[in-house]
C-alpha cells in the first residue's frame, strides 16, 4: 500500500484549470501550486512534478511577480516571464509573446502558460495568439472560441488584447 501511494504521488496532480489551447501544444492553468491566497509550496512541487511528467518543457509566466521562477529552475523546467502589469505593458510584451509561443510550439515543445489564476488576461492572451498564429481569423471568431475553450466569460481586458491584436494584424 506504501508504495502505491507513493508512486501516486510520484507522478504528481495536475494544476488546476489546466486546459489544452492547442493539444499536446499549448495549455494553461492557473499557477502552478495555487493563487496567492491558497498557495502551497507542496502543491507547486506536486504540479511541477506532473507538468514534467506529461513532457511539458516550457512554462510561460504572465505574472507581475517572479513567483514560481525559482522552482521551475530547480525542476530543470525552461521559463519564459511576460509580466503584464498594465494593458499598456502587455501591449509592449505581446508579440514578443507570440513570437515566443511560436517558436516552442513549432519546435514541439509543450508550453504551459499561466498567471496567478486563468484570467482574463490569460484568456486574451490565448485568443490574440490565436489570430496571431492564423489559426483563427478574427476577433469576433477568437473570442467565441476562447471563452468556449476555457468555460468563462472574457472581460474588457482579454477581448482588448484580442481586439487590439487583430487591429494590428489587418
Amino acid at each position: 500500500m506504501r508504495d502505491t501511494v507513493k508512486s501516486k504521488w510520484a507522478t504528481g496532480i495536475q494544476p488546476r484549470n489546466f486546459i489544452w489551447v492547442i493539444k499536446d501544444s499549448l495549455a494553461v492553468s492557473e499557477r502552478p501550486g495555487g493563487t496567492v491566497m491558497s498557495h502551497r509550496r507542496v502543491r507547486r512541487t506536486e504540479e511541477i512534478l506532473w507538468l514534467k511528467g506529461q513532457g511539458f518543457n516550457l512554462v510561460v509566466s504572465l505574472m507581475d511577480s517572479p513567483y514560481n521562477l525559482h522552482a521551475y529552475d530547480e525542476h530543470q523546467l525552461s521559463w519564459l516571464h511576460f509580466p503584464l502589469n498594465s494593458l499598456r505593458a502587455a501591449r509592449s510584451s505581446l508579440d514578443e509573446i507570440y513570437k515566443s509561443l511560436d517558436n516552442a510550439i513549432r519546435g514541439k515543445d509543450r508550453v504551459l502558460m499561466h498567471e496567478d489564476a486563468l484570467s482574463d488576461q490569460v484568456m486574451g492572451v490565448v485568443g490574440a495568439y490565436l489570430i496571431w498564429s492564423r489559426r483563427l481569423v478574427d476577433a469576433a471568431q477568437a473570442i467565441v472560441v476562447v471563452e468556449q475553450l476555457l468555460k468563462h466569460q472574457l472581460g474588457p481586458v482579454g477581448r482588448e488584447i484580442i481586439t487590439t491584436t487583430a487591429e494590428e494584424l489587418n
